[in-house]
């Protein structure tokens, strides 16, 4: 029996309660933490006074009466004042660092462009990233909670290795261990870093600073140089058996079409990825072309969201990155064929709506992975 690890995880359980309930209701008391999540007062009473000392909650300076006899209560809340999160997205492209509060507030960002993709100078180059807004974090006297890092491609939670994350060219590349050793040297600890899917961090980045969208289902379509998909279901992300859920990018939308990085041909990113569409457009394409290749673009991602409105049937679908930064029009013609589809089923349209943090979206996500982390201790399915 192992019994310091299971108490060990309880407590983690219980404090990850504590925190839930306060980032959706901020300002219980004690009192009305023990009743809502059926803790004893005074485990909530240790829990409380030991997250206080960590910082992660703060008491206001007015009390709130007590309900009948007793003394007046003190409201918790979460503190944003003091603990901050980091996340990191490597993209194709370029690498972006981010600093955020508790509640998704940007403090500091960073980025440059994708220098090399040979991993170990991929983990190199972020890790200064991460170096300089350490540097900020330190002067504003901040405490660092941990390092969120997400990337194109299928990565295996357990280990930490990237399975296949073909628009960079990896296959089974030891990330974890590469990315550890590269924190090492600038200062962070191995222990305070989470990896994710970027399109699984986008979601989490949604869901985790958006009071409106925390209900789920949840889905985050992200349009770059690759298209996948982050799925939060039942209050956590799914993943899937080997991590490669939401891999919309290479589900085929036409037989025989164009060859995709991943080897199939007609697969969705060869459509609506940002470089399919800038190719598409040609860099002498006129008006009427461009016109033409977004069209048919915003109307395959419209097949693209339907098919996953169908399947997951989400409260809302977020769509981001930056075919749909660079290609405005994209997401309205998506939305239109979208209505149409459901027009035709007789059924409602989902919710749709563009990302909160645009370019960043993945950036801020890795960030609330490690939040997410701390409010549920339990791994993701």
């Amino acid at each position: 029996m192992q019994k310091t690890g299971d108490q060990q995880l309880l407590k983690r359980i219980n404090r990850s309660v504590l925190l839930r309930l306060l980032k959706q209701q901020p300002g219980l008391s004690r009192a009305k933490l023990s009743e809502q999540s059926g803790l004893t007062k005074s485990t909530v009473s240790a829990l409380v006074r030991e997250l206080i000392s960590e910082q992660w909650l703060s008491e206001a300076n007015a009390t709130v009466a007590a309900q009948g006899k007793g003394r007046p209560s003190m409201p918790l809340r979460i503190n944003t004042q003091t603990r901050v999160l980091v996340g990191v997205e490597i993209a194709v492209e370029s690498v972006r660092a981010v600093c955020v509060d508790l509640d998704g507030q940007v403090l500091a960002q960073e980025q440059a462009p994708l220098s090399d993709m040979q991993p170990s100078k991929v983990c190199a180059q972020a890790a200064q990233l991460v170096a300089q807004l350490c540097l900020y974090i330190d002067a504003k006297r901040l405490l660092l909670s941990g390092v969120g890092v997400c990337l194109p491609g299928a990565i295996a939670g357990d280990s930490g290795v990237v399975h296949f994350a073909p628009n960079l060219g990896w296959r089974g590349v030891p990330f974890l261990s590469l990315i550890s050793e590269a924190f090492a040297q600038v200062g962070v600890s191995a222990s305070s870093i989470h990896l994710q899917n970027d399109a699984d961090a986008a979601a989490l980045g949604e869901y985790e600073f958006s009071s409106d969208d925390n209900d789920g289902p949840l889905i985050f379509v992200n349009c770059n140089v690759g298209v996948g998909a982050g799925i939060v279901l039942n209050d956590r992300l799914f993943t899937g058996a080997v991590g490669t859920a939401g891999e919309i990018g290479h589900t085929i939308l036409q037989v025989d079409g164009p060859r995709c990085s991943c080897g199939r041909k007609g697969c969705a990113e060869t459509y609506i990825g940002s470089r399919a569409i800038a190719g598409q457009n040609g860099a002498q394409a006129g008006s009427e072309a461009r016109a033409a290749s977004i069209e048919q673009a915003g109307c395959y991602l419209g097949v693209l969201i339907q098919n996953l409105d169908v399947t997951f049937n989400p409260r809302v679908v977020v769509v981001g990155g930056k075919s749909c930064i660079s290609y405005p029009n994209l997401l309205a013609i998506a939305i239109k064929n979208v209505a149409a589809y459901a027009q035709s089923a007789g059924v409602p349209a989902p919710q749709l709506r563009t990302a909160r943090y645009g370019l960043w979206a993945a950036a801020v996500g890795g960030a609330a992975l490690v939040w997410h982390r701390f409010l549920r201790p339990i791994p993701v399915v």
